[in-house]
């Protein structure tokens, strides 16, 4: 079976954490073809989890949430412009202060002058 028939667009692409969200609005012979092409191809123990799980769940009369798979997920857009802030406007680097002097801001090791 092809990634391009499978009942979930993307579906090897899709985060483990947000697998359990994503299979809700489908049905119990289209989990069994998502878990059916996991072992087969990839077989990651989590994902499988999560597919059995919900399986049980319809299995045990759980109905499959509104919704629909068919839609590309959105991407992110780049703005037209670019980014409207300006490097300058970063704050200046903060060091830690040292162990035990109080009062003093710290500085990082390639700023100290070398002991001889």
């Amino acid at each position: 079976m092809a990634p391009q028939e499978l009942p979930l667009i993307d579906y090897d692409n899709v985060p483990v954490g947000s697998l359990q969200h994503r299979i809700r609005s489908l049905d119990g012979e289209q989990i069994q073809q998502l878990l059916d092409y996991e072992r087969v191809h990839n077989n990651r123990v989590q994902v499988t989890e999560v597919l059995e799980n919900r399986l049980q769940e319809l299995r045990e009369g759980a109905t499959p949430s509104g919704g629909t798979q068919e839609a590309q997920p959105v991407e992110a857009e780049d703005t037209p412009g670019g980014s409207p802030v300006e490097p300058s406007g970063s704050p200046e680097p903060m060091h830690p202060p040292r162990h035990g002097i109080g009062g003093l801001p710290g500085k990082p090791k390639a700023d100290r002058p070398r002991k001889q």
